[in-house]
């Protein structure tokens, strides 16, 4: 086969790098790509990353089967156009990319198939907005409808931060993104990623994860598009699944079907978890970053019969020359396979990120890990020189196991500190909460 990876971060990366393990995978192309995925992909030659040029070169390539990583590109209806043209491609429809590229219509689907979510209202200009804010408990959270990079999420402790930061967010803050805002129910808890395998009725569950959004230690600070992740997490048992599945994830695919909407692809369900139960903080349509990062890394089972099967929709053209006519079903396939014990990543950024920070800067210490440690680019760039320099906010992901928790911090670490580059910046703490669960649960033995 010849697959085609679209996206430039550290989930591209890590998903290129599943990809390039699979048995049945001959060419794997990325775009934009990055300097590490360039190292396990060709990165083509395409006059610029839109939609039809991408088009085009899947098509003169007869690439077998696209990889969509980011978000925007379902929302600008990427597989819609692939799909008119006889390819097959794993990401979701333009309808079903609303479910993220709208917070607003996300909280209406799921008022209406009574899937529990905080309380929450709408708002459009600040003075029905202000009102909202004056009459509403605190903290509370407002959210920008649109697509903002994971980064339009913001908590508020008190009404006059509240009443900025709305004033800001309808100013123009996040741009389009924010002309409409959810002021939305502070829900306390732990906070939990589910993603799924999904053809719109059947679902492949991955492993639970859990990211860390906060830029700083202790969970505190600007929110980012994440810091570090683990998986699996303790408190995602098989009971908490199960409820997951029956409140949340079955109603959601039954709504969906009632709107005409057919949903392949990726589910993400982002989770609070208050009192064992679970209520979704949002829904996304394409794997999280940095979550994916220590999922492939944690995955035995090849991914890419699992993506053909959920991408499913050929023209009678593509399915003549299809190279795997026995992956046609996701229900079919088996359960994921798993290796045991921890998989984590430590997210070192720029400094400044997410606000303003500086690019160019050379990276040292990559060829100094671990053999069992892999470290996925997101920002990143060579130049003539052969030398990697930082290119983005968050630059590295870097990713190892453990047979404990512990040991996986401790190997994760130690990587990081192999690394260098000017005004880097990591937290220190991932995976903290698993950590401080392990010391607890030690402690009543």
């Amino acid at each position: 086969m010849k697959v085609f990876v679209i996206g430039k971060g550290g989930r591209e990366h890590a998903l290129a790098w599943k990809i390039a393990q699979s048995f049945y995978v001959d060419e794997l192309f990325c775009f934009p790509g990055n300097a590490g995925i360039a190292e396990i992909a060709k990165i083509p030659e395409i006059a610029d990353d839109s939609v039809e040029s991408l088009l085009d070169f899947a098509i003169r390539e007869s690439i077998d089967l696209t990889v969509v990583g980011p978000e925007d590109y379902l929302a600008k209806g990427i597989v819609d156009a692939f799909e008119a043209k006889g390819l097959r491609i794993f990401g979701v429809n333009r309808k079903a990319a609303q479910l993220e590229s709208s917070k607003a219509f996300a909280k209406e689907v799921m008022k209406t198939a009574g899937i529990p979510t905080a309380a929450y209202s709408t708002v459009t200009d600040f003075e029905s907005g202000n009102a909202v804010l004056k009459a509403s408990k605190y903290p509370l959270v407002l959210k920008a409808d649109g697509l903002a990079a994971g980064k339009g999420v913001i908590i508020c402790s008190t009404y006059e931060e509240a009443q900025n930061e709305l004033s800001q967010m309808l100013g123009g803050k996040f741009k389009s993104a924010g002309t409409k805002v959810v002021i939305e129910e502070f829900l306390k808890g732990e906070e939990l990623s589910l993603l799924l395998l999904t053809d719109g009725t059947n679902v492949k569950p991955l492993l639970f994860s859990q990211d860390h959004k906060a830029l700083n230690d202790g969970d505190t600070g600007l929110n980012t598009g994440g810091m570090g992740a683990y998986t699996p997490v303790a408190s995602g048992t098989s009971e908490l699944y199960e409820k997951v599945d029956k409140t949340v994830t079955q109603p959601l695919l039954t709504e969906l079907k009632k709107r005409g909407i057919e949903y392949r692809g990726i589910l993400y369900i982002g989770l609070m978890v208050v009192k064992n139960e679970p209520y979704v903080l949002e829904y996304n349509v394409r794997f999280g970053d940095p979550e994916t990062e220590p999922l492939m890394y944690m995955l035995i089972s090849d991914i890419v019969p699992y993506f053909y099967a959920v991408a499913g929709k050929d023209s009678s053209a593509a399915a003549d020359n299809a190279t795997m006519p026995l992956f046609t079903s996701i229900e079919a396939m088996p359960e994921l396979v798993w290796r045991s014990g921890y998989g984590m990543c430590v997210v070192m950024a720029s400094g400044g990120y997410p606000e303003a920070y500086e690019k160019g800067k050379v990276i040292s210490g990559l060829d100094d890990v671990d053999k069992n440690c892999v470290v996925f680019h997101a920002g990143t760039k060579s130049d003539e020189s052969g030398n990697i320099l930082t290119d983005g906010g968050r630059v590295l992901m870097v990713t190892s196991h453990g047979k404990t928790i512990e040991e996986a911090i401790e190997n994760t670490y130690r990587n990081v500190g192999k690394i260098k580059f000017e005004k880097m910046y990591f937290r220190h703490d991932i995976a903290h909460r698993e950590a401080e669960r392990k010391q607890n649960a030690d402690k009543n033995r």
